[in-house]
């Protein structure tokens, strides 16, 4: 997969900031034609020039992923431009902090709208231009979220949720047309990025992510992982990842009064909430001459900055038959003790 140069033509939603921003970096460093969509126009001009100095070739285009006509016209101009797109990232996404009965329905939907819809409108848009040559990778950024809820999220996990279920889904009607074009999932963990520093909240105290926390490097280099490798179905980051969702599958119920004891405060630091804060769920937080947010929230200090269960979900071949290999040589030495103990008795 890629262009006669070696070079690959790569899309990457919510490229301006956290997760996207990240993988967009190292994408760059590895020389590829990089298309940038995001709403935030100054994060994308910052990404831009770190992706230019890094070696890549980037292409920034504003644009909401909520709206599908924008997001198809976006696919046909970078395939215009770059050539065939041999992968798509879909990583753009809104939420909202808060109790269901506080966010609004508006709020809700629009929620909805960029985080779920965003991922099927880009997903639509890449296979119109992959699934003629029969070729290509779309990468899902997911989150142990979309296996288990919880409170105070309920529009973000809804989404997730919603993702993981269509993402099943044509990941089987792929198969049964015995399509070449690949389609996998990245469950991520509390990631330090920008977003609780502009989602929207209705929450006393300012949101924070329920440790332990990861970098967005580790998760990048998780994503570009996953599209040099899309024929998996998924890939786990996270000790806390493959806990949470194997947790609910055994113990669902246990989960629900663990959660609902423990996330509320879980989710909030100490200090109070500034209501005048800006909030992206309806335009970018970098408008105006705001700030650049970057790829990393204010979390550093408690973020980890490598997965040792990320290189198990990706070698999980190699343990798998080292475990195997090491079960017959248990096996094979149990037979060998087996008539020594019986000449003894």
């Amino acid at each position: 997969m890629g262009n006669a140069d070696g070079a690959r033509t790569v899309v990457v939603t919510g490229a301006s900031a956290g997760i996207g921003r990240a993988t967009a970096r190292l994408l760059g460093a590895r020389g590829d034609r990089v298309a940038l969509l995001a709403r935030g126009e100054r994060g994308l001009r910052e990404v831009t020039a770190e992706i230019r100095a890094a070696g890549g070739v980037p292409l920034p285009i504003p644009v909401d992923v909520a709206d599908y006509d924008a997001v198809r016209s976006v696919a046909a101009r970078v395939a215009e431009e770059f050539g065939p797109i041999d992968v798509w990232i879909n990583g753009a996404f809104a939420t909202a902090f808060g109790p269901f009965t506080e966010i609004e329905p508006a709020e809700f939907h629009r929620v909805t709208a960029t985080t779920y819809h965003g991922f099927v409108h880009g997903t639509r848009a890449a296979l119109e231009q992959m699934r003629p040559r029969g070729r290509g990778a779309i990468v899902q950024i997911g989150s142990a979220l979309a296996h288990r809820g919880v409170p105070l999220q309920s529009a973000y996990c809804g989404a997730k949720h919603a993702i993981q279920g269509f993402t099943e889904s044509l990941r089987c009607e792929l198969l049964h047309e015995r399509s070449g074009v690949a389609v996998t999932m990245v469950h991520l963990p509390a990631v330090n990025t920008p977003q609780f520093e502009w989602a929207l909240s209705r929450m006393p105290r300012r949101p924070q992510p329920i440790p332990p926390i990861y970098q967005p490097e580790v998760a990048a280099r998780a994503v570009l992982h996953a599209a040099d490798h899309p024929r998996r179905r998924g890939y786990w980051v996270g000790f806390s990842t493959v806990g949470t969702m194997l947790g609910n599958r055994v113990a669902g119920g246990l989960l629900d009064r663990y959660l609902a004891r423990t996330a509320y405060r879980a989710q909030q630091d100490q200090a109070a909430e500034d209501p005048d804060r800006p909030a992206n769920l309806w335009h970018p937080a970098d408008a105006g001459g705001a700030a650049d947010f970057g790829a990393r929230g204010r979390f550093s200090a408690r973020s980890r900055d490598r997965s040792p269960q990320l290189w198990l979900s990706q070698h999980h071949g190699i343990l798998t038959a080292g475990l195997l290999g090491a079960a017959a040589g248990l096996a094979a030495t149990a037979r060998r003790l087996r008539p020594a103990r019986k000449e003894r008795s």
